[in-house]
């Protein structure tokens, strides 16, 4: 069987960590749908600047944006492009969220880096985008920064699908896991909302890794390529716990859905390591796990499929390699509270850049025939 189908059986959604007006446009994206079974789709502001910088596919689009408004902002413009890939992706997979009751069929579209470190402007912009995008399969992701936590709470129980966005750490999911059970309680109906609490995994490995070769020990050295998955099971141990408990039991009752742990960032970096190591480390139900294209044809091919997180085996190793990091001296909070610091700055830089690249493109549409 296709690996990336066996994951369904397993209780796991395959989510694309990409997307391209030709991805939508030339059938690729039903194909994969049909075929693998892939269940959703995430955006950001990187891979929408490497998609229309990449060719000629948004021209048509933004020749008509012109068309409408050639006054109109580059923001305005960039707005225009992103949404209309967003609707038409969710247009794609809204049999997928209409079969799996709501479960699955998501697309994600995030708010500005920009407004990261202000509660009421993530508020307002994921409302924004709700309203103009008005699919009901899309996520609004929101970063799980302390000012983005109360948004979580509050966009929650006005009923906005919510993907929390640049987690690295068990602080941060315990924080964006009360966050989603404050907003349900408020919530009348929590049956209408759906979420994902997104960790990212590989960049954790990327930082810790090196730290670990300059502590150069035996033990220092056994451990790289391991902590990232260690304290991803953590976390699901967590979530576990938390959604298995009395307190989410009686929103049960009310018809919520569990916040599902998302494994983001599961490219490997390493050229060393396995090119699936986060997909078949990482494998559990009720979880969602994103993959760029490249990772999810290496998985196709040789992907293991079985069983990874929550046995009580796993759970131990996990707990023992971050005590060991921890007593070498590898700090792994630190690691990610500014694995989360340079993460907004990134997206921040990648927006910026998006900003540009449509300008750039709207200058050659422009420019007067030679």
């Amino acid at each position: 069987m296709n690996p990336l189908l066996a994951l369904r059986q397993r209780g796991q959604s395959v989510w694309l960590d990409h997307i391209s007006r030709r991805l939508i446009t030339d059938g690729k994206l039903q194909r994969l749908i049909d075929e693998d079974g892939l269940a959703g789709m995430t955006s950001n502001p990187t891979i929408f600047d490497k998609a229309i910088a990449g060719g000629g596919d948004y021209d048509a689009g933004l020749q008509r944006a012109l068309e409408a408004d050639r006054n109109a902002g580059n923001d305005t413009l960039v707005e225009r492009l992103v949404v209309e890939d967003i609707q038409s992706a969710a247009g794609i997979f809204r049999p997928v969220y209409r079969d799996s009751d709501g479960l699955n069929g998501f697309v994600s579209l995030e708010v500005s880096p920009g407004s990261a470190h202000d509660t009421d402007a993530t508020i307002a912009e994921a409302r924004h985008l709700w309203h103009i995008v008005a699919r009901p399969n899309v996520m609004i992701k929101v970063p799980a920064t302390r000012e983005g936590i109360p948004a979580v709470e509050a966009l929650t129980a006005e009923g906005i699908n919510i993907n929390i966005t640049l987690m690295f750490s068990l602080d941060h999911y315990d924080a964006v896991a009360e966050a989603y059970l404050r907003g349900l309680d408020r919530h009348p109906d929590p049956r209408q909302v759906a979420s994902v609490a997104s960790v990212f995994v590989s960049r954790l490995d990327t930082v810790a890794d090196r730290l670990l070769q300059e502590i150069g020990s035996p033990e220092a050295l056994a451990l790289q390529g391991t902590i990232a998955i260690a304290n991803a099971r953590r976390i699901y141990r967590r979530f576990r716990d938390i959604f298995q408990g009395e307190r989410f039991a009686r929103l049960i009752q009310r018809g919520a859905r569990v916040q599902r742990p998302l494994w983001a960032s599961t490219g490997t970096k390493n050229p060393s390591y396995s090119d699936v190591l986060y997909l078949d480390s990482l494998i559990g139900p009720d979880t969602v796990t994103t993959v760029p294209p490249k990772t999810m044809d290496a998985f196709r091919d040789h992907g293991r499929v079985r069983v990874t997180l929550g046995a009580k085996e796993s759970e131990a190793e996990a707990t023992a390699i971050l005590d060991k990091a921890a007593a070498l001296g590898v700090d792994v909070r630190a690691i990610t509270e500014q694995l989360q610091i340079d993460g907004i700055a990134a997206f921040a830089s990648s927006f910026e850049q998006l900003i540009a690249t449509v300008g750039m493109k709207r200058r050659e549409l422009l420019a007067p025939a030679s």
